[in-house]
């Protein structure tokens, strides 16, 4: 992953590939059904490997291994997880945007004693990422169906991390794009807290430059990850000034791994 510090002088060009592809025609049709986006549609290979799409032509929203929370197939949920190394031992933690549960399983099993948030504003969603994709929610993982927007707004205890991933390469509400929403989001942030957010480059998302900005007038620093093979950026916003180089964040992010026992050398995602 090419590492940039918003705001840095330096520019690293990176070749934009689509990670998503077309399903193929040797899986099967596990589930599909009308919801609030599209025709929810669940995939599986023959290696047991399950994807949630929006139609079946679809990019892939979540590719999931049932009963497996560290497969991560999507490379952009290796390069979130780098937020992790810019927050001491998360105790709450926030997900915007559910999809087959990858994140919010993920922290569960690494991150056992940290109290976990779900959103999504589409009941469908989580349902099927229940009976389809290994989502389970347990005393402390809970899942809620709400607007994102109005969820933050009302939080009251606030979170040591906030994941972002409420946004597609062909949905992009609007209403989580502004500097309204993004104040509300450090409002709901701890000061020693990170804001997780995955967008899109400026290839599926016309309004990339725009966000960014925001952001940037929002927190008091922004980091900067393009993640390979994959139309995806990663966004780290903290409400504090750190000064990190790439080369900080990577050898954070493989304590952090190191630490939790993760299956991946998360340092890998931050250099």
């Amino acid at each position: 992953i090419w590492f940039m510090r918003v705001g840095s002088r330096r520019v690293l060009l990176w070749l934009l590939c689509l990670s998503f592809a077309l399903p193929a025609f040797a899986d099967t049709v596990l589930h599909e059904q009308p919801s609030m986006f599209g025709t929810i549609v669940v995939s599986e290979d023959e290696q047991g490997i399950r994807t949630l799409r929006f139609g079946r032509s679809g990019p892939r929203q979540s590719v999931v291994k049932p009963g497996d929370p560290d497969y991560l197939a999507l490379q952009y949920t290796r390069s979130a997880f780098v937020g992790l190394a810019l927050v001491e031992k998360p105790r709450r933690m926030l997900v915007v945007g559910v999809g087959g549960g990858t994140l919010p399983m993920f922290l569960r099993k690494h991150y056992p004693e940290a109290a976990i948030d779900a959103v999504d504003i589409d009941p469908n969603v989580i349902d099927v990422a229940r009976r389809f994709l290994g989502f389970r929610e347990d005393a402390t993982l809970r899942a809620h169906v709400a607007d994102g927007r109005a969820f933050i707004e009302a939080v009251r205890e606030p979170y040591d991390v906030i994941f972002l991933d409420a946004f597609s390469s062909s949905e992009l509400p609007a209403h989580l794009t502004t500097q309204e929403f993004l104040r509300a989001v450090r409002r709901a942030l701890a000061p020693s807290g990170v804001v997780v957010g995955n967008i899109w480059d400026r290839y599926a998302n016309r309004l990339y430059d725009s966000m960014l900005r925001t952001y940037q007038d929002i927190f008091d620093e922004v980091y900067l990850l393009n993640v390979p093979m994959a139309g995806n950026k990663i966004l780290l916003a903290l409400p504090r000034v750190l000064k990190l180089n790439e080369e900080d964040i990577e050898a954070r992010a493989q304590a952090v791994a190191s630490e939790r026992k993760f299956r991946f050398d998360l340092g890998d995602a931050a250099t």
